[in-house]
């Protein structure tokens, strides 16, 4: 499984984002799919994910700002990130899971300025 995250940037506080995420090398419908990251010096931590039967679980910190979904056509999970704020700032990882395997994308920086 190999996933390739695309999206990061800079983008001033209250801008939107939008990361991506495309799979290739698995049957994508079969996976759970989400997004996490990790903030300058700080441990990863759980964004967003989406589980294979649709269950979505967010961190109470992006609750109503951000928004994950999936094109299972294009294997591709989708973080819409709005009202982004300083704190938002980090390198962001997408996760693919299926059963007990894990697999993760190379991270793609986002840098929010105030």
């Amino acid at each position: 499984v190999q996933l390739q995250a695309s999206g990061g940037g800079l983008v001033q506080s209250g801008g939107p984002l939008r990361l991506s995420c495309a799979a290739s090398g698995t049957r994508f419908s079969m996976h759970g799919m989400g997004w996490y990251r990790q903030p300058p010096g700080k441990q990863r931590e759980l964004v967003a994910f989406r589980t294979s039967n649709t269950m979505l679980n967010y961190s109470d910190s992006v609750k109503g700002r951000f928004t994950i979904s999936r094109d299972t056509a294009k294997k591709t999970v989708y973080l819409q990130m709005n009202s982004l704020k300083p704190e938002d700032t980090a390198v962001y990882y997408c996760k693919a899971v299926l059963g007990s395997s894990e697999y993760w994308g190379q991270g793609t920086l986002v840098t929010v300025s105030s």
